[in-house]
């Protein structure tokens, strides 16, 4: 089996450095983005990703929950993990189900650790 692949939405460059280097030296294969609808569109248009990581606040007149529900239309079984320094009360109302949330700042292991989960959570998840 490859590389799991993980989609990273992530308008700092710094925390998408971190983010990116984390999933990379844990063995996933990366695609980075810095905002709402370049993500989408890559959703819409290139191979499904085992998961995302996604920014809540993003810029723009779209954000990470935009994110989360398009790839969750799209692909049903996709892993989501939100990141945010300010966005958690949102959360429960805003994510979609299954969902992990991040506040920031955060470890790398915990980066890593909720993308394992929602890939594996997804997997073991029979369909519908």
């Amino acid at each position: 089996m490859g590389s799991r692949k993980i989609l990273v939405a992530e308008d700092d460059a710094i925390v998408r450095m971190v983010i990116e280097q984390a999933l990379l030296d844990a063995g996933f294969a990366v695609e980075v983005h810095d905002g709402a609808a370049i993500a989408i569109t890559a959703l819409e248009n290139e191979s499904a990703p085992d998961a995302i990581v996604s920014d809540i606040r993003l810029g723009g007149s779209l954000s990470g929950w935009d994110v989360a529900r398009r790839a969750r239309e799209l692909h049903p079984g996709i892993g989501v993990v939100y990141v945010s320094g300010d966005s958690g009360v949102e959360w429960h109302a805003q994510g979609v189900p299954g969902s992990i949330f991040i506040q920031k700042p955060f470890a790398e292991a915990q980066i890593v650790t909720a993308v394992s989960t929602v890939i594996n959570n997804a997997s073991s998840t029979p369909p519908a």
